[in-house]
């Protein structure tokens, strides 16, 4: 456990931003779920859709800190490209 004052206050503050990147992170992954999820029904016209509400909130992730932006870059990528392949 943390002794000096410092170390207490940074055992606070790491508290705090691990929740805050936490939901960051789920609700990223309930955009990118919903894209995926659309693939998956085959449906076109709504993975398009999803993918454009969810390429903003994933690069909001990377300037937040919690993804790496090559992460994002190659999920978007991926993504798109899955759905691109859509009938």
């Amino acid at each position: 456990m943390a002794n000096t004052p410092q170390a207490k206050k940074r055992a606070r503050q790491n508290e705090k931003r691990f929740a805050i990147n936490k939901a960051r992170r789920s609700r990223i992954r309930t955009y990118l779920r919903k894209v995926e999820e659309a693939i998956a029904s085959g449906d076109k016209a709504a993975a398009e859709s999803a993918l454009r509400v969810a390429q903003p909130e994933l690069m909001r992730g990377v300037t937040k800190g919690v993804y790496h932006k090559n992460t994002a870059s190659r999920k978007m990528s991926r993504l798109s490209s899955r759905v691109k392949s859509l009938g």
